[in-house]
């Protein structure tokens, strides 16, 4: 992994010397940053989910931006966090280093600051130099899949955060393992190809690192190569807290939209249907992503179809047409199930039909789902007529 790692460095490299089109296409608003952020970084510029995680920056936060590159989501970063937070940008490239670090002192000048509170370091996702519970949100813009050792970058992030500190993170993933023919190619590396991880792995290594309440913001299907789906996501999840005051409830029901659940912890729930907690899972449970889809309680409330905090999306009594559509299962909970038969497993793509497919667009269910296509052109199949139980989709 040695000459891929030198590769990515020598592109990169290349690109701060003359800007030029790397890994995927980015959704910044220039006009907005051009009036604080210099030309020149604009210019050599490159990601895949911007702005990635800038939403969920908060004033007074520290923030580290790893593959920093020409600086600009950390001056971003530094607009919205104000005089009073701090930002902290990390690359391995010298050649985007000396221009994030040439312009950090005039990007604090044009946002009016006193002091310039963006610092920009040397090193790699697998080592950062940052101290450990230092940092309240770790951001990353089409990064990680650069990296050969993912578990330890990971890792990395999950050392460098305060309890209750999350990271967002936008990534390029692919619904089905990358094979070796494109894995040892490291000129793919540096097009953000070849190091995609399938985006179950991926799921898996952020939850192995310690990390829960893991959701999906974005989601933007990309091109595909060889059959393989590659895709742009952005995800946030949260280093718990380690001490957490219960306030007396004991017991969840799930609200929906799902009609059985497993969350990341491994339990199980029937919506509607109240269960008794612990107090680990009490604390995911109450994690902002996890709560609005539960009611909890010091003593057990069922929830009846009537009730408007009971969530359901039933699919339409109609044809269905399969038209190439998989379903993947990206956010909180490791299974779901939903009104028609179907059962996703987190990461895994389940192939769906357009009926299916309209019930998982909802408002309700789309936080929970990524969505790609593997037809080769135009799918021409025909309508398949459902029985009075469902499940031909």
């Amino acid at each position: 992994m040695v000459e891929i790692k030198s590769a990515v460095i020598e592109k990169y490299s290349a690109a701060a010397r003359e800007p030029k089109g790397l890994c995927c296409p980015s959704g910044y608003d220039l006009e907005e940053l051009r009036k604080f952020i210099p030309e020149e970084v604009l210019g050599i510029s490159y990601g895949c989910g911007a702005p990635a995680g800038m939403s969920e920056i908060r004033p007074g936060d520290s923030v580290l931006d790893i593959g920093s590159g020409g600086g600009i989501d950390a001056f971003d970063a530094a607009r919205r966090v104000g005089e009073s937070g701090r930002v902290i940008g990390v690359d391995m490239t010298d050649e985007m280093l000396e221009v994030a670090r040439r312009n950090a002192p005039l990007v604090a000048r044009n946002l009016g600051y006193s002091r310039n509170n963006i610092e920009f370091r040397k090193g790699e996702a697998e080592a950062l130099p940052v101290e450990s519970e230092s940092i309240d949100i770790v951001i990353s813009n089409c990064v990680i899949n650069l990296t050969p050792n993912k578990e330890r970058a990971f890792r990395e992030i999950y050392r460098v955060l305060k309890e209750g500190g999350r990271f967002t993170i936008s990534d390029i993933v692919a619904d089905q393992p990358v094979p070796n023919y494109l894995l040892y190619d490291s000129e793919k590396w540096g097009e953000c190809l070849s190091g995609a991880l399938q985006i179950g792995d991926y799921l898996n290594r952020i939850k192995a690192a310690g990390f829960r309440a893991v959701h999906q913001l974005k989601f933007s299907p990309w091109k595909i190569i060889d059959g393989i789906s590659f895709f742009s996501i952005t995800l946030t999840g949260y280093k718990p807290a380690q001490n957490f005051d219960g306030f007396g409830l004991k017991f969840a029901t799930l609200r929906g939209p799902f009609s059985r659940a497993t969350d990341e912890l491994g339990n199980e729930y029937l919506r509607g249907e109240p269960r008794e907690i612990d107090a680990a899972t009490l604390a995911l449970l109450n994690m902002a992503p996890y709560r609005r889809y539960f009611v909890l309680g010091r003593r057990p409330e069922p929830l009846s179809p009537l009730d408007s905090r009971y969530l359901r999306i039933a699919p339409e009594n109609k044809p269905c047409v399969w038209k190439g559509d998989y379903a993947i299962l990206v956010s909180l909970f490791e299974t779901g199930a939903d009104d028609d038969n179907h059962t996703y497993r987190r990461g895994t793509p389940l192939e769906i039909c357009s009926k299916t497919l309209e019930v998982l667009r909802a408002n309700e269910y789309a936080p929970f789902f990524s969505i790609v296509n593997r037809a080769s052109g135009q799918a021409a199949g025909r309508e398949v007529i459902c029985g009075p139980d469902g499940g031909c989709c």
